[in-house]
């Protein structure tokens, strides 16, 4: 009797603990259990994220990468175009270079930074492939802009379309034939924020022959004596600008040679240093030996549009009237020499002299008069270049 309450008293405790007791397992078994869960724990923790079908850290193909970093590219210059503000514009007149355009824009990418900048190839009426090589640049990088003229209209009128359409706060001009340094333009954005307006470049190891040398120095000689601006090198094709003296200085005709003249009439703080200059690499210069007989009436031009565009008759009408004070004095003395009887007005070349002192005396206040009238009613803003198209 005693027997069944026992084992009755055994079932109803196996059924409270929700089932028949299990033998404990032994200590072997335990370890090996352990084991394999671990390394299934690690198994899912070193399992890679895919990423399309790919493990992430699998190396990808080239050409995938190169397509992600062109979109990169893509996706910063809309954001510089539409959002971001543009720091630095580069102008590059350029006819038949079709050689060195690749170099060069290799260089300018080496010299600048990411983003923030503009390129603005201006193609001066060039008949080899020269604009070919510009739409190859311009889909590599859309920070490069195009400007094609329809003909040849000059370096002047190049850097006016430039400047034009110039977007940023400092503006870079060099030429396209290699012999100046993109290198340079970091320095030259340096001494433009110490203060100065303008800074241009001073070839002192210059790369060119005697032909060109020799009279460039006494051309720049001539030209700081006559206008009291105290440069070296008038004429080098290296310069930075703020914003400001761009979109103030009116260049055309040949008058690039005279920019910081113009710019320092104006009331701008014009600088100088010294840059690398190297010798022509591909093609021959597009300049001869007229440029300096033109530079030299340049720069009368020069002397007389910036002194006197807005008061021509100080100057016509101050010499017409030297001019016509010694006639009519030197008429009124033959004239009391008549009256005294000592000599005859027919035969005295003094007084044909005299009136024509007079003459070209008035045409001068004239002329003086007529250029007052012009100064007041000219027109403002037509230019003198004609755009066959336009990439920007």
């Amino acid at each position: 009797m005693n027997e069944q309450n026992q084992e009755l008293q055994s079932n109803n405790n196996n059924r409270e603990s929700g089932g028949e007791q299990r033998e404990p397992r032994p200590q072997s078994q335990d370890r090996r259990f352990r084991e394999r869960r671990n390394q299934g724990d690690r198994g899912r923790d070193n399992r890679r994220p895919m990423r399309n079908g790919r493990p992430s850290n699998e190396r990808e193909p080239r050409e995938e990468r190169h397509r992600e970093e062109r979109q990169e590219e893509r996706i910063q210059d809309e954001r510089q175009q539409h959002g971001g503000q543009t720091e630095l514009s580069v102008i590059i007149p350029l006819l038949n270079e079709e050689q060195s355009l690749r170099e060069l824009y290799n260089k300018l990418r080496d010299a600048l930074s990411r983003g923030g900048y503009e390129i603005i190839f201006v193609d001066d009426g060039s008949t080899d492939g020269s604009l070919r090589v510009l739409h190859e640049l311009r889909n590599r990088d859309r920070r490069v802009k195009i400007i094609r003229f329809r003909r040849n209209f000059g370096k002047s009128a190049a850097l006016a379309a430039g400047f034009k359409h110039a977007k940023g706060d400092y503006v870079v001009t060099m030429d396209s034939d290699l012999q100046d340094d993109p290198a340079e333009i970091p320095n030259l954005i340096n001494e433009l924020k110490k203060g100065f307006d303008l800074v241009s470049g001073w070839k002192r190891k210059r790369k060119d022959p005697i032909s060109k040398t020799i009279p460039s120095k006494f051309f720049n000689f001539v030209t700081s004596l006559m206008t009291n601006i105290k440069l070296h090198d008038f004429n080098c094709g290296l310069k930075a600008y703020r914003k400001e003296v761009v979109k103030s200085v009116k260049v055309y005709g040949e008058l690039h040679r005279y920019i910081p003249v113009l710019a320092h009439w104006q009331g701008f703080k014009v600088g100088e240093i010294q840059v690398k200059h190297s010798p022509r690499k591909y093609g021959k210069t597009k300049f001869g030996m007229g440029r300096f007989w033109k530079g030299f009436l340049d720069l009368l031009t020069v002397l007389f549009t910036t002194r006197y565009i807005q008061r021509p008759l100080h100057l016509f009408g101050f010499w017409g009237s030297v001019s016509s004070l010694a006639g009519f004095l030197t008429c009124l003395y033959l004239v009391f020499e008549w009256f005294a009887g000592r000599t005859a007005l027919s035969n005295r070349p003094l007084f044909l002299a005299g009136v024509m002192m007079i003459i070209v005396g008035v045409q001068f206040i004239s002329l003086g008069l007529l250029g007052e009238m012009i100064a007041k009613t000219r027109l403002e803003g037509d230019d003198e270049y004609s755009i066959s198209e336009f990439w920007k």
